[in-house]
């Protein structure tokens, strides 16, 4: 069972990102802040769930949440500034949008970055501890997915409706078949090998 808060009493925003190890695509990430006495036994870790269970508990959580947002940093964005660094600023921007100003931040994971002035706690496996945290984690993950699915239509070649980006061998051998389309991450390692980016 998810707690419904790290910081009793406290205002609270939870942030997650979702597709930071992915080959193509902006990287995204959610805040939420819930209802102080919010329970809901559906929720859950976003990689836990089905997609179908992701999308109903999306609604959910639009409609039950005191403030949520969405925040994104596209591929020329991460390889600008790097992938641990476009995940921080994908929350921030997410924080950016809160219609509530949260008293407290809790984030999945140990690395953030401060935020205004407003405290924050790394949690590791966050997602799987704390309410709010997996309420972003589904909202950045479905809000990612929905844009994947978009971009599969103009590259079908990449397999992006099913590995989302992903480095399955399907989407490296596409790559490695077709070349790099425009939302491939550049400074990553593309083909899987010794080779650290991909020259085009």
């Amino acid at each position: 069972m998810l707690s419904n808060h790290y910081n009793i009493g406290v205002v609270e925003a939870g942030c997650d990102e979702a597709g930071r190890g992915c080959l193509a695509g902006s990287v995204y990430a959610a805040a939420v802040i819930l209802p102080p006495d919010y329970a809901n036994e559906c929720l859950n870790d976003s990689k836990q769930l089905t997609e179908h269970k992701r999308i109903l508990l999306r609604q959910e959580i639009e409609h039950d949440a005191v403030a949520w947002a969405v925040g994104i940093v596209t591929p020329e964005e991460i390889d600008r500034i790097n992938i641990l660094n476009a995940s921080i600023l994908a929350m921030h921007r997410a924080l950016d949008q809160l219609k509530v100003r949260p008293e407290a931040i809790i984030v999945d994971g140990n690395r953030f970055k401060p935020y205004k002035d407003i405290p924050s706690t790394t949690i590791v496996k966050g997602d799987g501890k704390y309410l709010s945290i997996a309420a972003a984690s589904i909202l950045a993950k479905t809000y990612r997915d929905d844009y994947m699915m978009q971009l599969a239509e103009q590259y079908p070649q990449y397999d992006w409706q099913s590995n989302k980006g992903y480095p399955t061998r399907k989407h490296r051998d596409a790559i490695r078949e077709f070349g790099i389309s425009p939302y491939h991450r550049k400074s990553f390692n593309l083909l899987g090998d010794t080779q650290l980016s991909f020259d085009f």
